[in-house]
Parts: structure tokens; C-alpha cells; sequence
């Protein structure tokens, strides 16, 4: 599901690129000191995009202004928009909130970066099959591909899926006992949500903390730092698919693999779930940001900057089995509420960050775009160290039904 989530993300961004003739007369930078690296290449693209876009809203205006009247018309125009615009922003709560029923505490690392690993891998494969479809068949196939997928994925979803293991058709009797029993002590069965213990919780603000301060990194080294490559490196990386696609296949190798060594370290080793949780998310986030640092001082070597770019992003992976399912750790019973906040929080970056960038960036110099990559940086550090001071590993007592029935 997260593959097909991230694909259908990616995909558009590709087949744009043959859906509208490329505009060769906007201006370029020339205060950067470093030669060119890259010339944008001569590519033979389909050039019937414009013609599908304005036979396809033809058609939309046409079909419903002959067949309903103008409140169904708008009405047909704008919820699908309004409801796929908004279906990505309630996956991970949602998913989230399944894990606090299937996944046994121990198993939780390794269960949910598998799961959302599927995002990374999303973006690896979309990037360079979107690119081949677009140029040995036709740009609208991109859509019919992944969206035949989709459709094929929900059915399985529908038949295969239960909420809980209680409502599993097919589930057997020894993994439903196993896993209902490994979450005797974790869950609460009251219905009413504690908001104000939940706002006041200082492991929920840690989260927080992190989530943001991790997104604004990540959003710097993954929009930002190809901007700083081409406008003063001189080299356009997204002109390679394969470099385009390396940092996320970093990323995903990182999530496999670091959230199979959690849950060892927690399992095995007899590790505490807290000590987990804070090493994995500083591996993850003074990562990334010492070598965002380190592209500021590169010179005109790209390809150390796509390296940095990578080893980043790699290194990044290590969050997703630290501060990104701790939520499942201190309340599994509100994990979906509680990402629902916390995401709400990492969303800012993605929206104040270019803009930040932008403002200290009047004249793309080198001195400019290094003050961007030391306030990410700094971001960053403060993130991983308020999580490795106020985090939690253990469920809260607001989270439990203890906690309801003192309260009473």
C-alpha cells in the first residue's frame, strides 16, 4: 500500500515532464563560480500531452453540463479532488492504528519498517520505470500502470485485511493467543480519550520535537540541496534517474535493516525499548546533519555532494525504528491520534523551510546557502537531543485503563 501511495506521488512529477513542452528560455544562474557539469539533453518526447490535457477537460466540462445541473456538477469536480488530495495525509495514522492491535511489542521495530519502508521503495522504482514508460509508449499509460495496480492492490487489501486479530477470518488459533497476549498490559479499553494528559505528556512532546526537527532536515537535504547543487554546483541531478533514485534506495535498505537490529537489541540483548528508541533516532538525526553541514564545504565536487545527498538520507532511515513508532511504545492505544499530532507539527517545515531558504539565499552564494545548511543542522541536533532527554519507552499511565478508572 505504501508503495503504490509513494508511486502514485512520483509518477505525476514524471510524466509531467512529457505532458508540457520544457521552457528553454528561463534564466539561469551565472554568479556561481563552478562550470557546468551537465547540459540538459535532447530527448525526442511524446508531444501530444497538450492535446490529451485539453481533450480531457473538454470532456469534463462537456459530459456533466449536459447530463446535471451546476450544484452536482461542482459537486462531482471537487469532493474526489478534495478527497484524494487528502488520503495521504491518513495513512500513517491509520496504519498506525493497526499496528497497536497486530504487532507484539517486541516485533514492533521490524514490523512497522518493513511496512513503511514500502514508501522509499515506492519512490525507487516509480522514478525510473515512470521515465521508461513515458518514453517507449506514451505518458497517460503512467497513470493507467500504477492505477491498474492500485485497484488490484485494494482488492486484496479488502479480502486479506481485518482491523484486529479478533476479526481475522483466517488467522490461526496460536498466532491470535500469541499476539492478544503480548498486548494484555499495553492496551486501554476505555473509549473516551484523555486529551489533557495527552497534551501535557512530555515523551508526546518529545516526539514532536523530533518529527519536526527530523522533517526540516530531511525536507532541506531532499528539496533544497539539489537547488544548491544545480544553481551553484552546475550539476542537475535530476537529469539522472538512477542518482535521483539512490538516495531513497539508501533510505529503504536503512529502514530494512536497522528495524530487524532494533528489535534484536531489544529481544536478544535484553536492550531497554528506551535505550533503543534514543540511540536509533541520534544515529538518524546527527547524521544527517553533519553531512549536510559537510555540503556547504565541498567545492564544486558533485559528486560528493550526491554522495552526501545519499549517505544523508541512509542515514536518516535509522529514525524510522526510533522517535517515527515510539508512539506505539508510550500509548499503542492512541498511536493513530498521537501520529496525527505529531505529523501535524512536521508538516511546518515542508511549508517554512524553503521559504527560510529563499529569504537567506538573495544572491546563491556559497556564504548564503551555508547559513541554510548550519540552521537545519542545528534544527536537527536540538531535535535528537530534547528526544534523547524526555523520551519514553514505556506505555503511559494515561494510556492505560488504570489510569481511567484513578482518575474516576
Amino acid at each position: 500500500g505504501f508503495f503504490l501511495l509513494y508511486a502514485l506521488r512520483v509518477n505525476l512529477s514524471v510524466a509531467l515532464v512529457d505532458m508540457v513542452e520544457s521552457n528553454a528560455s528561463l534564466p539561469k544562474n551565472t554568479s556561481s563560480t563552478c562550470p557546468e557539469h551537465s547540459a540538459t539533453p535532447v530527448v525526442f518526447r511524446n508531444t501530444t500531452g497538450v492535446k490529451h490535457l485539453v481533450s480531457e477537460f473538454s470532456f469534463r466540462f462537456w459530459f456533466p453540463e449536459n447530463c446535471f445541473g451546476g450544484k452536482v456538477r461542482l459537486y462531482i469536480g471537487v469532493l474526489p479532488a478534495c478527497v484524494w488530495t487528502a488520503r495521504s495525509g491518513v495513512t500513517f495514522p491509520a496504519m498506525h492504528a493497526m499496528w497497536s492491535s497486530w504487532s507484539p511489542p517486541l516485533e514492533r521495530s521490524k514490523l512497522l519498517s518493513i511496512s513503511y519502508a514500502g514508501a522509499q521503495l515506492g519512490t525507487v522504482v516509480s522514478l525510473p520505470l515512470s521515465g521508461l514508460i513515458c518514453f517507449y509508449m506514451d505518458w497517460v499509460y503512467v497513470f493507467y500502470i500504477f492505477g491498474a495496480l492500485g485497484v488490484l492492490w485494494f482488492f486484496f487489501w479488502v479480502l486479506m485485511v481485518s482491523d484486529t486479530p479478533e476479526t481475522h477470518k483466517r488467522i490461526s488459533h496460536a498466532e491470535k493467543e500469541y499476539i492478544l497476549s503480548s498486548l494484555t498490559e499495553q492496551l486501554s479499553s476505555q473509549k473516551s480519550v484523555p486529551w489533557k494528559a495527552m497534551w501535557t505528556s512530555l515523551p508526546l512532546w518529545a516526539i514532536v520535537v523530533a518529527h519536526f526537527s527530523y522533517n526540516w532536515t530531511f525536507y532541506t537535504l531532499l528539496t533544497l540541496l539539489p537547488t544548491y547543487m544545480k544553481e551553484i554546483l552546475r550539476f542537475d541531478v535530476q537529469e539522472n534517474g538512477f542518482l535521483s533514485a539512490l538516495p531513497y534506495f539508501g533510505c529503504w535498505v536503512c529502514i530494512i535493516l536497522s528495524g530487524q537490529f532494533a528489535d534484536h537489541l531489544r529481544e536478544k540483548q535484553n536492550f531497554s525499548t528506551v535505550c533503543v528508541r534514543k540511540t536509533f533516532t541520534l544515529i538518524g538525526m546527527i547524521g544527517p546533519a553533519v553531512f549536510l553541514v559537510a555540503a556547504g564545504f565541498i567545492g564544486c565536487n558533485y559528486k560528493l555532494a550526491v554522495a552526501f545527498v545519499t549517505i544523508s538520507t541512509t542515514l536518516g532511515g535509522f529514525s524510522t525504528s526510533g522517535y517515527s513508532i515510539n508512539h506505539l511504545d508510550i500509548a499503542p492505544s492512541y498511536a493513530g491520534i498521537l501520529l496525527g499530532i505529531t505529523n501535524s507539527f512536521a508538516t511546518i517545515p515542508g511549508m517554512v523551510g524553503p521559504l527560510v531558504a529563499k529569504s537567506l539565499t538573495h544572491s546563491n552564494t556559497v556564504g548564503e546557502w551555508q547559513i541554510v545548511f548550519y540552521i537545519a543542522a542545528a534544527i536537527n541536533l536540538f531535535g535528537a537531543f530534547f528526544f534523547a532527554l524526555f523520551g519514553s519507552g514505556e506505555v503511559q499511565d494515561w494510556a492505560l485503563d488504570g489510569y481511567h478508572l484513578h482518575r474516576n
